[in-house]
């Protein structure tokens, strides 16, 4: 069913390499965390301990996965990571190009070993150029340097970062997608094949709309300050009860759908409020008359006539909101894991679902090395070839 019996080796820390796996993991593939020593560096982040049970972030992205040690810096935990590749069908990695030479595990060495292994890469800037090593995350690669921060974020605004992770995750269905694609095909050639995905090349299609119309004119009109933007019926707007709902118009209708929203018909029948206009002045004075007619509505009231209305909206929810959510709960936002420590807790599913059956998701994510020798054992390393990779010969 899905991806079961297909085996999957990640060699990655942080997020966009691990949501990768870990979704496949999620899908019913067996896969094997190899860490170092020290263990991937989301683990410090949250406790994981009898008192306070399953690291919430760790175990997003690494939920059902097999977790063994090895140290790759001895020929025993190289020959032994060679063995697991050889074995495998995909092998997922963010580990930079230059570490990945040093080691001898980059693609060129390791697809001569392993010939039909698809070879997934996640990098910061891609392969080529003199960045190729450069440290990133997806708030530099991703957010800042594809120029999403400067598109989204209003000139009278301070910058601020992304949330942690929101650009990892869309890296990772990049990384994911290529990588089934790869699959594909050796369906058909029977070759493995170097599979790349870059936060860059990943933020610069998730900002498309606006690089589209910059590489095509050479300028692109981005976020700019409420008061200068060009539509009055679409973005944010405050209600009297604190709360904001977002609306984006998608016909010529849905101004006159907006002034009955807010109880003022007889906008449309006044000429100067001809709808649509680019005069910058009557803009401003249609966006204050519904500032106005939402100022004196609840967030209940408000959204209850935009749905009357047709109008496509949506509250400013809080996480805790959307956690409470029955919707998102029908829509399938939400797993219930294992923590590792006999409980269990509720935790973000992955982002698509396959409603006539899927692999069971539940599994706690591994304790640091948990499953080294049982992973080795079945890789078929000897007992004493075992304890040599542990240290305990």
């Amino acid at each position: 069913m899905l991806l079961e019996g297909l085996k999957v080796v990640e060699m990655a820390t942080w997020i966009a390499g691990p949501g990768c796996a870990g979704v496949m993991a999620d899908w019913g593939a067996d896969v094997v965390k190899v860490e170092s020593p020290d263990g991937d560096a989301i683990r410090t982040f949250y406790p994981d301990t009898a008192q306070i049970p399953g690291n919430p972030i760790f175990a997003m992205e690494n939920r059902g996965k097999k977790g063994v040690v090895l140290d790759l810096r001895k020929p025993e935990g190289r020959a032994a990571m060679l063995t697991l590749l050889k074995q495998a069908d995909i092998f997922v990695t963010n580990l930079r190009p230059g570490r990945l030479r040093k080691l001898g595990l980059d693609y060129e060495t390791v697809k001569v070993e392993a010939p039909r292994l698809i070879y997934s890469m996640v990098t910061g800037y891609g392969l080529q150029g003199p960045e190729v090593d450069n440290p990133a995350f997806d708030i530099t690669a991703f957010w800042s340097r594809t120029g999403a921060a400067r598109a989204t974020i209003p000139p009278d605004q301070e910058p601020f970062p992304s949330r942690p992770g929101f650009g990892d995750h869309t890296t990772a269905l990049a990384t994911l997608s290529a990588t089934l694609a790869a699959l594909h095909e050796r369906h058909a050639t029977g070759k493995g094949r170097l599979v790349e995905a870059s936060l860059i090349r990943a933020g610069a299609y998730a900002i498309g709309w606006d690089l589209s119309l910059q590489l095509r004119y050479g300028q692109v009109v981005t976020a700019q300050p409420r008061d200068d933007r060009p539509s009055a019926i679409s973005g944010f707007f405050r209600t009297g009860d604190g709360r904001y709902v977002v609306i984006v118009p998608r016909s010529v209708d849905c101004f006159t759908n907006m002034m009955i929203a807010v109880d003022r018909p007889e906008i449309l029948a006044d000429e100067r409020y001809q709808f649509p206009t680019d005069n910058l002045e009557i803009i401003r004075e249609v966006r204050a008359i519904i500032d106005e007619g939402f100022a004196a509505m609840t967030l209940e009231e408000a959204g209850q006539r935009l749905t009357d209305c047709d109008l496509a909206w949506a509250p400013m929810a809080t996480l805790g909101e959307l956690a409470d959510s029955e919707m998102a709960k029908l829509a399938g936002c939400f797993e219930t894991v294992q923590d590792g420590w006999g409980g269990s807790f509720r935790a973000v599913a992955a982002p698509a679902r396959f409603p006539e059956g899927a692999p069971k998701v539940g599994r706690p994510a591994p304790k640091l090395g948990e499953h080294t020798r049982e992973v080795l054992e079945a890789a078929g390393l000897r007992p004493d070839e075992i304890d040599a990779v542990c240290g305990t010969a």
